[in-house]
């Protein structure tokens, strides 16, 4: 780059324009901070909820707790939305909050690099360089498919295509199609494709708990009357909230609690499929809520159909089209749909920036993910994570936790401008391992640990660093302020002297 090209400056870039994103621009904006950009890899809005658009695509939250309790949507059609009505409920707030003129789409982030000598990030985007005092990550956990590497997926004739990458333009009638997972995708997708493929065979390597979906209707009473009197949508959202926070200590410190939940899931597969050999397969052998307890009313119907196969198995291994479980049954196929998850521990951002040190995210991580109260790592300074490490959810709205990160982040940007000049905050290494040693031995006792079974929320050494192992009262509380005894302050360098290296001048913050 020429040294006389100009390079925009902003005081704060948002990489991301899902929930994480857009609650960041909004946040930012009521805190009176103008100068931003929303860098958006895609030329949409929504992140996950514009990415998977899969035939049956829900949350399994209920829409008056999956918002922003800044804008509180009265006209949610159904106790539990479709993916079509988050994402317009998503455009709606990027509307109504003015959020369009910071929007950068076709903007994904190359890399960005801390330059120490300017206290500020130099970010490298599709569409052009930028520079930033301040980044908030909110690419999300799960933007990233993961598609497995299997032995010869690579000369498999038919389609192939990942859950959150859809294919529409492929039509699945009376085809045969091979979906592999069991997840909260596949179990939304499996009953929508089945009435129309020809076969479906499912490849199961673990079954999941799932529990009846109690979706229905909102009236249009319903909604005339949230509209009419905003508090009775407050006292929804709260009496979804509370139940909720109820719930939460069965999950955390008395994993036997959850017995009785058990039985209930039982119950409803037991009545869902009557041949005792398919319930036997698709009887868990762990402790429900190890893995997310799934919601669904169609999912075991649909198993139980004459052009239905379900294979007790994983992937292992494809031969042209015919597809070889590790059990050694094999099945022909047209096409194969991954339902495999995301890149969550192994976030493909962290690979893309480069820290104080000169060494990436990633490379910090590579002994798991760790940062402080979720949101800040030691070496990289004002850069923090919206949905950063140990702040996931097994129960609850994870909107709830973005918003304690936002509240975190804004009182961050306070701090800055209280400090005053050109300032940064880096998470001191002594207050991160303190923060995720904590964590971490809360974690020893939930059900995600101590269950029996192998999730997603668990990285290559076994540890969980997706979950929070609390309330969202507690997350609360522990993000309302940043301690300055928490960081170390990085000022501008003075000027170096000839053949001096200039570096960030480094004091312990006092609070």
């Amino acid at each position: 780059m020429a040294e006389h090209e100009h390079v925009p400056h902003v005081r704060v870039a948002v990489i991301g324009s899902g929930f994480g994103g857009l609650g960041a621009a909004v946040r930012l904006r009521r805190e009176g901070v103008t100068d931003f950009v929303v860098l958006e890899r895609a030329s949409g809005i929504g992140g996950t909820w514009r990415d998977n658009s899969y035939p049956g695509c829900a949350c399994d939250v209920p829409s008056h707790l999956y918002s922003f309790s800044f804008a509180p949507n009265p006209d949610w059609p159904r106790t539990f939305s479709g993916q079509e009505h988050i994402r317009a409920y998503l455009e709606h707030v990027a509307d109504v909050f003015g959020l369009r003129p910071h929007l950068r789409f076709d903007s994904e982030v190359k890399v960005m690099t801390w330059d120490a000598g300017k206290l500020h990030w130099a970010i490298e985007t599709g569409s052009g360089p930028l520079t930033a005092d301040v980044v908030v990550s909110a690419t999300g956990p799960l933007s990233d498919p993961r598609i497995p590497e299997v032995p010869g997926l690579d000369g498999f004739p038919g389609k192939i295509f990942h859950s959150a990458r859809w294919d529409h333009d492929y039509d699945l009638r009376g085809k045969r199609v091979a979906m592999i997972g069991t997840g909260a995708s596949a179990i939304q997708i499996v009953p929508e494709i089945q009435p129309v493929v020809g076969r479906l065979t499912l490849f199961q390597r673990t079954p999941p708990w799932v529990m009846p979906r109690v979706d229905r209707e909102i009236s249009a009473l319903e909604r005339r009357l949230h509209r009419a009197l905003p508090f009775t949508t407050q006292l929804r959202r709260g009496f979804l909230w509370g139940i909720r926070e109820l719930q939460v200590q069965a999950f955390t410190k008395h994993p036997d609690e959850l017995g009785l939940v058990e039985r209930m899931a039982r119950r409803n597969l037991a009545r869902a499929v009557k041949d005792p050999a398919l319930r036997a397969m698709l009887t868990p052998d762990y402790r429900i809520g190890c893995k997310r307890i799934l919601l669904s009313n169609t999912y075991y119907p649909a198993l139980t159909r004459p052009n239905v196969e379900v294979v007790a198995s994983g992937l292992s291994e494809i031969r042209g089209s015919t597809l070889v479980a590790a059990d050694g049954t094999e099945s022909e196929a047209d096409a194969i749909v991954f339902g495999t998850g995301f890149h969550v521990t192994d976030m493909p951002i962290a690979d893309r920036v480069v820290g104080a040190e000169g060494r990436t995210l990633a490379r910090t991580w590579s002994g798991g993910m760790k940062a402080l109260r979720g949101a800040t790592a030691a070496g990289f300074p004002n850069w923090m994570s919206i949905i950063g490490p140990n702040t996931g959810l097994g129960n609850s709205s994870m909107i709830l936790m973005i918003e304690s990160q936002l509240n975190y982040m804004a009182d961050y940007l306070r701090q800055l401008e209280v400090l005053g000049g050109r300032v940064a905050l880096d998470a001191r290494p002594g207050a991160v391992d303190a923060w995720n040693h904590k964590v971490q031995e809360r974690m020893k006792r939930t059900v995600w640990n101590t269950g029996g079974c192998t999730s997603w929320y668990l990285d290559a050494s076994g540890r969980n660093t997706t979950i929070w192992p609390g309330t969202t009262t507690e997350f609360r509380s522990a993000t309302r302020r940043v301690d300055l005894g928490e960081y170390e302050v990085v000022r501008a360098p003075r000027t170096a002297e000839p053949g001096e290296q200039p570096a960030g001048t480094r004091t312990e913050a006092r609070a």
